[in-house]
């Protein structure tokens, strides 16, 4: 079964995390990760959003996520992003 992995980000360094973008999405795919949606601007029907773009990734399943996120090698990868952005990550199972 599918699984969705969003993020959004607050980006205080553009150039350092274009830096990061460039490393990380080519390691998410070695996990199945693929990008659906990048940049995307959200519409809102009802309810709020907080404004920001979303990147959402299909990955293979859960499993791939948790592989992808606890991976020693994202350890180095995830700190290039410090003082860079903060993040907001969420995953969910596809139907």
């Amino acid at each position: 079964m599918p699984a969705f992995f969003i993020v959004q980000a607050t980006i205080k360094n553009e150039p350092q995390f274009q830096k990061y973008r460039e490393v990380v999405i080519p390691f998410i795919a070695k996990f199945g990760g693929k990008t659906v949606a990048r940049g995307a601007a959200v519409e809102v029907f009802e309810g709020e959003h907080d404004k920001r773009p979303v990147l959402m990734i299909e990955f293979p399943d859960m499993d791939a996520i948790r592989a992808f996120w606890n991976s020693p090698g994202f350890v180095p990868i995830k700190k290039m992003r410090e003082g860079a952005a903060t993040v907001d990550v969420w995953a969910f199972p596809g139907v």
